[in-house]
C-alpha cells in the first residue's frame, strides 16, 4: 500500500484514522501517496496554533519575523529538486511550469522577507497621523493596525500547491499570524512536503505553520471570531463558505478568489505585422498552454478588431500547432497534463459547451500525444475557439460565462473600443485583463475603463516588451484578486497583503499617551 502522508497539527505529526484518498500520477495513472485527515482533533489543533504559534510570532517584531521568512527561503531552496520531482509526478507539469509554482513561491517568500526591512521594528503598523479631538489639543486619536489574535486558515486550490501556500503564508507569518493550510487533495503532496521540510528545520515557532491533508469536514466549525479564512476555488464552494455560521455569526474575515473569465484586448492600432500584434499572439498562446491552462489568471477571452480577426486566428493557431503535449518527463514535451481525471472530465464538459456556441479555430487533438497513453493520461490538447462577427459576440452569453480550466480560449472580434470594453465587462469581474498596443494615451484610457472590473490591468507595449512580467504571472508587488465573480478578494500587492491579517483600531488619549505608543 502507498505511503499515508501525516498531518501536522497541534505541534506534532498525526496520521488520519481512515484509509485515505489516493493521489495519482496524472500521466501514468500510478498511485503515489495517500492523504487522510479523519479523526483529527481540529479544535485542539487550532487552539494550539492560536495560543502557542500566535503568541510566539507576535512576541517578535516585523523585522524579526522577516528573518524567519529568510530562513524559510533557505530551507525551500535546499529541497528545490525534490519539489520539482513531486510536481512532475503529482501535477503532470513540465520543468518550466513547475518553476512557476515552486520558484514563484520561493521568490514570493523572499520578497516579503525583504519587505520586512521597510516596516517598523515594533509590534504594530501606524495608520495615518495623530488627529486632535479637543480644541486645546489635550485629547487626540491615532489609528493603528495590530495583528489579529486568531489564526489564518487557507483552503487552497489544486493548481498551485506551492505558490498557493506561500503567497498567503508569507504575509500572514510576517504579520504575526499562525497558518493552517488545507491544500486541495489531488495535489496535496507538494504542500505537505514543503511544510514538513520547514517544520523539520525548526525555523518557525511551534504552531506557526500547520497542514491538514484530506477531507475538509469540520474545518470551519473550529474557527473562532478573530480567525481569518482565505479560500481559492470555485464560486459555488465560496458561496457555501460565506454562508457558514463561522462567517455569518462570528464575522470571521473571509478572502475569496473564485472564477475568473480573464481577457486580453488587442487595440485597433496593433495591426498584423506590428510588434504589439506579435506580442498579443505570443502571450495568448503562452497563456493557453502554460500549466495546461490551469491558472486562475489565464486568458479565456481574447478580443481583436474585426478587421484583424482572421489574421489573429491564423497566427495564434500557428503557434499552438507547435505545442507538443504529453509526458512532461520527455524533453520534447512543451505542455504536460491536467492534474486529475476529474479535471479532465470538467474540461471536456466545458469545452463541449463552448463548441456548441462558437467555431473551432484550432483543434490540437489531431496531433498525437508524446509518451502518453490517451486512455490513461489526463492530457488534453489546446483548443482555440472563435466567433466571426461582433454581432455574434453580442448575442452569445456562453463565452462570457463558461470558464474552462484548461488550454482553451475564445477569440472574439469587436467593432469599436467601446464595444470591446463592454464585452470584457460581461465577465462580471475578473482577476486580470491585458491590453496590447502602441498608443500610450489609448492604452491608458482603456486601462482606466477596465479598472473597475479587474484586480489588475496588464498593459503591454513595445516599450516594455522585454521586461513585462506576463499577463498571468502574479507578482508579489502587485495586487492579486478581483471584484464580482472573481470573488471580491485581495492578496499580495506588497505591504497591502498585511491588511488582511491586521485589525485597524483607534487609540484615543492624551498626546503624551499616544506618543508613548
Amino acid at each position: 500500500m502507498t505511503e499515508l502522508l501525516s498531518n501536522y497539527l497541534g505541534g506534532r505529526w498525526q496520521a488520519g484514522t481512515g484509509s485515505g484518498a489516493v493521489l495519482r500520477d496524472p500521466v501514468l495513472g500510478t498511485e503515489l501517496v495517500r492523504v487522510d485527515a479523519t479523526g483529527l482533533d481540529l479544535r485542539a489543533g487550532f487552539a494550539f496554533a492560536r495560543e502557542q504559534g500566535g503568541r510566539a510570532l507576535r512576541a517578535l517584531t516585523y523585522r524579526q519575523r522577516g528573518e524567519l521568512l529568510a530562513n524559510v527561503v533557505k530551507v525551500l531552496q535546499s529541497h528545490r529538486d525534490a519539489y520539482y520531482e513531486i510536481s512532475t509526478a503529482n501535477s503532470g507539469t513540465t520543468k518550466a511550469d513547475t518553476g512557476i509554482d515552486v520558484d514563484g513561491a520561493i521568490y514570493t517568500v523572499g520578497s516579503y522577507a525583504r519587505l520586512a526591512a521597510s516596516l517598523p521594528d515594533g509590534h504594530f503598523l501606524p495608520d495615518g497621523d495623530t488627529q486632535s479631538l479637543a480644541k486645546d489639543g489635550s485629547f487626540a486619536t491615532r489609528h493603528l493596525q495590530v495583528p489579529v489574535q486568531g489564526l489564518a486558515l487557507f483552503i487552497n486550490a489544486f493548481n498551485f500547491p506551492s505558490w498557493g501556500l506561500w503567497e498567503k503564508a508569507a504575509p500572514a507569518l510576517l504579520s504575526g499570524v499562525p497558518v493552517v493550510v488545507k491544500p486541495a487533495t489531488a495535489t496535496a503532496w507538494l504542500t505537505q512536503r514543503m511544510v514538513k521540510d520547514v517544520v523539520d528545520a525548526g525555523v518557525l515557532p511551534a504552531g506557526a505553520l500547520s497542514v491538514i491533508c484530506g477531507g475538509s469536514a469540520g474545518l470551519l466549525d473550529a474557527l473562532e471570531p478573530l480567525d481569518v479564512l482565505s479560500f481559492t476555488g470555485s464560486a459555488d464552494t465560496a458561496a457555501i463558505l460565506r454562508a457558514h455560521p463561522a462567517v455569518t455569526r462570528h464575522s470571521v474575515r473571509v478572502n475569496i478568489e473564485a472564477d475568473s473569465i480573464n481577457s486580453a484586448v488587442l487595440m485597433p492600432d496593433a495591426a498584423p505585422g506590428t510588434p504589439a500584434f506579435d506580442l498579443f499572439v505570443k502571450e495568448l498562446a503562452r497563456e493557453m498552454t502554460q500549466k495546461a491552462g490551469q491558472k486562475c489568471t489565464a486568458i479565456r477571452r481574447a478580443f481583436v478588431a474585426a478587421a484583424h480577426y482572421e489574421a489573429a486566428a491564423q497566427a495564434v493557431g500557428a503557434r499552438l500547432a507547435r505545442t507538443t503535449v504529453g509526458n512532461p518527463r520527455n524533453e520534447a514535451v512543451r505542455m504536460g497534463s491536467l492534474v486529475s481525471r476529474a479535471q479532465l472530465a470538467s474540461v471536456r464538459e466545458g469545452l463541449q459547451a463552448l463548441r456548441a456556441a462558437a467555431d473551432v479555430l484550432h483543434d490540437g487533438s489531431r496531433a498525437a500525444l508524446v509518451d502518453a497513453d490517451p486512455a490513461t493520461s489526463c492530457c488534453v490538447a489546446p483548443t482555440l475557439l472563435g466567433l466571426a462577427t461582433p454581432d455574434a459576440v453580442l448575442a452569445n452569453h456562453v463565452v462570457h460565462e463558461v470558464e474552462v480550466f484548461g488550454p482553451v480560449a475564445t477569440l472574439l472580434p469587436y467593432a469599436s473600443v467601446d464595444q470591446a470594453v463592454t464585452q470584457v465587462a460581461r465577465g462580471q469581474g475578473s482577476l486580470v485583463a491585458s491590453l496590447y498596443g502602441d498608443d500610450a494615451a489609448q492604452l491608458a484610457g482603456a486601462a482606466l475603463r477596465l479598472a473597475p472590473w479587474h484586480g489588475r490591468v496588464h498593459v503591454v507595449s513595445p516599450a516594455c516588451a522585454a521586461t513585462q512580467t506576463g499577463h498571468g504571472n502574479v507578482m508579489p508587488q502587485s495586487l492579486h484578486g478581483g471584484p464580482g465573480r472573481a470573488g471580491g478578494g485581495a492578496e499580495l500587492g506588497g505591504v497591502r497583503a498585511l491588511d488582511f491579517y491586521h485589525r485597524r483600531v483607534a487609540i484615543q488619549g492624551a498626546p503624551e499617551v499616544l506618543s508613548a505608543l
